[in-house]
């Protein structure tokens, strides 16, 4: 890669189809996506570069720790250009370790949260540079986040 790429970390599902939607932003950069191999994840990122994470993650401590391992092994071979995420769980270590190592990160809340944050957002928090909207409602859990407006 000529340039360090992008790294975009989601779940399957809703939370990878929210980053997708950001195509117009990604399309032109180098990138790396994180996900669950699910049929869903597979269709959509046929022709992308992928490093597949270990699911289910909510209070699956082998899980947390695998998807550690991947985080750290991907972080040092890529030293991406920045994470970028809209959860859920498997954000948390890529999050931590971009933090350490001075990496910028992105967390961008999900669609459907407009009165509390996710716990992903809550986690991901002491770890994340800079945070993005989808809804001006956000910003009263979030108040340094920047309104960027729905994604879906």
């Amino acid at each position: 890669m000529s340039e360090r790429p992008v790294l975009l970390v989601a779940s399957s599902g809703g939370h990878l189809t929210q980053l997708r939607s950001l195509r117009p932003w990604w399309r032109g950069r180098e990138r790396v996506w994180v996900t669950f191999r699910t049929p869903d994840a597979e269709s959509a990122l046929t022709d992308e570069s992928v490093r597949w994470a270990h699911h289910p993650t909510t209070r699956h401590l082998g899980n947390l720790l695998r998807n550690t391992g991947l985080a750290l092994r991907t972080m040092r071979a890529l030293r991406p250009a920045a994470v970028v995420s809209t959860g859920a769980g498997v954000a948390l270590p890529f999050f931590v370790l971009g933090w350490l190592m001075r990496i910028p990160t992105v967390y961008i809340e999900v669609y459907d949260r407009i009165d509390t944050p996710t716990l992903t957002a809550r986690l991901c928090k002491p770890f994340t540079r800079l945070y993005l909207a989808q809804w001006e409602e956000q910003r009263s859990f979030m108040p340094t986040a920047i309104t960027v407006g729905p994604l879906l």
